[in-house]
């Protein structure tokens, strides 16, 4: 009971640690911020993969009916580091980041279904771009803070013999702020819009896995996700006001722009669309030994709509597309001899199509598709004899592009993830 108890406590623990993140990415400009990925530290460190894979060991993220695999209680926690390496073609600035990655509970209900349910976050702002004109001598600056978590509850069965279902909630928060700062030479006063915004949202995803076992005792399995349309609801204020920058870049507010009505802000309101998003998998291997596997995730634009800082003709979104390809391999799972031989090994890559299109020439119509790629290795550690093990993940990426008067990033992710394995609903029987 303790130990249920203390699983409890670090859950609503993370819960106030995971809003404490944050970014570098300047491409966290646009809309509201740059997405997390939806996956354990296992996951990702095959590419991503979990639309036709499972275990009975880990809450899977990205498909609900891999849940219908858990036979015991599973409580994790995900920690993510990034190193990034930033390059517009002339120059080069490098960041660090870190934060809290996930926290997840699951657990078996009887022997074909199991239920999931856990706290990340889902977007994060965290830019700062400098744009001046020399024909005026004025420097503006674009910066933004804050970002989005996701709360989610996952339910997988199975419906059939080898064939389950699963269905995810989710419930998206969060705070963004983002702001214009204007300052021409030899003018005393500087102009700053500001604008914070509330987003509020929802999600429903539904996933279906089916297994076919071949000779050999190998196994091949399908998968199939479809996320469907949703939207996050953004309301706020937005504030002009002259300012004075100090020497040591401090701001001391001076008067506020009325309207003609004398209001000193205006309300913002808008609204961030996700399409329906669907994926397909497909996988083969031996039950704890080893398992490729190859998926394929698709979507419409993303689109926006009302009043929102950062809504110009500067960007637009066009169809999303990720691959990814993966597996792992267990030497010995029972090993006695050997520790290493007990490790899990995990290794895989993705190419995706972010659908974020950027506009930095003066040529309409003349956007650039953002691309990002990343190959990614991992480690599962088994902790004594028991079923809880520590995982390690690696990866090395680059997004974007130096063309166009952009900038390319260069990424180093690092993820550390504790899972922690327990039989709590087991009726003790006594002789």
């Amino acid at each position: 009971m303790l130990k249920k108890i203390f699983y409890i406590l670090l859950l609503f623990i993370s819960i106030s640690v995971v809003g404490q993140r944050t970014n570098s990415s300047p491409y966290s400009f646009f809309g509201i911020g740059q997405q997390y990925s939806f996956q354990t530290v296992e996951q990702s460190s095959m590419g991503g993969i979990g639309i036709s894979f499972s275990d009975t060991y880990h809450i899977n993220r990205v498909n609900p009916a891999g849940n219908a695999n858990l036979r015991f209680s599973t409580y994790t926690i995900g920690i993510f580091s990034n190193d990034l390496t930033i390059d517009d073609g002339t120059k080069t600035q490098t960041s660090t980041s870190a934060n809290l990655a996930y926290v997840n509970i699951g657990f078996p209900i009887g022997d074909k279904a199991g239920i999931s349910f856990g706290l990340q976050p889902n977007s994060s702002v965290g830019y700062s771009l400098l744009n001046i004109n020399e024909d005026v001598t004025e420097a503006t600056r674009f910066y933004g803070t804050g970002g989005t978590s996701k709360l989610y509850a996952s339910y997988g069965m199975f419906i059939a013999k080898d064939l389950s279902f699963g269905v995810e909630a989710e419930y998206i928060f969060g705070t963004t702020e983002n702001n214009v700062l204007s300052q021409r030479q030899d003018v005393h006063l500087a102009t700053k819009n500001n604008e914070v915004t509330t987003v509020r949202g929802g999600g429903l995803k539904v996933g279906v896995q089916y297994k076919k076992e071949l000779a050999n005792k190998l196994t091949m399995n399908f998968g199939a996700t479809v996320k469907f349309k949703s939207s996050y609801e953004t309301n706020g204020d937005s504030y002009t006001y002259s300012l004075v920058v100090n020497e040591n870049f401090s701001e001391s507010p001076r008067d506020t722009v009325q309207d003609a009505n004398g209001n000193k802000g205006i309300k913002v309101s808008g609204e961030f669309i996700i399409p329906t998003q669907a994926g397909l998998g497909l996988g083969i291997g031996k039950t704890g030994k080893w398992y490729t596997g190859l998926e394929y995730q698709f979507q419409d634009a993303l689109s926006i709509s009302g009043s929102l800082l950062n809504v110009s003709s500067s960007y637009s979104y066009g169809k999303s597309n990720k691959i990814s390809f993966g597996g792992y391999y267990l030497p010995k799972a029972n090993s006695i001899s050997s520790y290493w031989e007990r490790v899990t090994y995990r290794a895989g890559f993705r190419v995706e199509n972010t659908g974020l299109l950027i506009n930095n020439t003066s040529a309409p119509g003349n956007y650039t598709e953002i691309k990002d790629f990343g190959i990614s290795f991992g480690l599962g550690l088994p902790l004594g004899r028991k079923l809880s093990n520590l995982n390690l993940g690696f990866e090395y990426g680059n997004k974007g592009t130096t063309s166009s008067n952009l900038v390319k990033e260069k990424y180093f992710n690092f993820r550390l993830s504790l899972s922690l394995n327990d039989s709590w609903f087991i009726k003790r029987r006594i002789d």
